[in-house]
């Protein structure tokens, strides 16, 4: 499916903002939750639930395929590339101590993309091309890592800087607690994509928290 692989390059390069979530068991709102953040402008959301059996990340990926497909976005898999292929998510996400890149293109093939997490410049400079996009962070300490050392903004330059050396094509995106207090420095230090959890997740209105982040990010990478 030569131009579905290529739909799916191209939204990734478009792509601002990436949300991570999980399936909101305790909410109950998971439909109307990807409904409202998707119609809002997330351009990528993310399943991750790092204690799921495979089951239950399955029945959990169909609800986020549906939404995903109803507002052309694209839905990643956090960690399993089998469950990623099994309900034909865009592509599966990795961290540094998960499948490595290349072992998982073994599984996934060519069609699905693969991102990476990296903890530092070393990291993300070491990065091997079958990641089609990293991460960069925590910038900030974050609940959802508990235990990582925040990076601090000078990883951010250092990451913007090793993509102009380099003529970097390959999209990167900044995470780790970032929200709209914190987001116009890390845009200042260079990032121009944005992947977030508790800024959106809990936020009072989800839609609103979207629209704010997707604002600044306009405001502060605009030519």
């Amino acid at each position: 499916m030569p131009d579905a692989v290529a739909d799916r390059r191209a939204r990734l390069v478009q792509a601002r903002l990436y949300l991570v979530t999980d399936s909101r068991q305790h909410q109950g709102d998971l439909s109307e939750f990807l409904d409202a953040v998707l119609e809002a402008g997330v351009d990528i959301v993310q399943l991750r639930e790092k204690d799921a059996e495979a089951g239950d990340l399955v029945r959990s990926g169909e609800s986020f395929r549906r939404a995903a497909d109803r507002h052309e976005a694209l839905f990643i898999v956090n960690d399993r590339p089998d469950v990623a292929l099994t309900v034909g998510a865009d592509g599966v996400h990795l961290g540094q101590n998960d499948l490595s890149p290349t072992r998982a293109r073994r599984i996934v093939g060519d069609d699905l993309l693969i991102g990476l997490s990296t903890h530092s410049a070393a990291e993300f400079a070491a990065a091997p091309p079958d990641a089609d996009y990293l991460s960069a962070g925590p910038v900030y300490p974050t609940p959802t890592k508990p235990g990582r050392k925040a990076t601090g903004l000078e990883f951010i330059r250092a990451a913007a800087a090793l993509c102009v050396e380099r003529v970097e094509l390959r999209p990167w995106f900044a995470i780790g607690g970032i929200d709209t207090s914190t987001i116009g420095a890390v845009l200042l230090a260079g990032a121009e994509r944005i992947a977030v959890v508790r800024a959106i997740t809990e936020a009072k209105d989800a839609a609103t928290a979207v629209r704010e982040l997707i604002e600044q990010i306009a405001e502060t990478t605009a030519p």
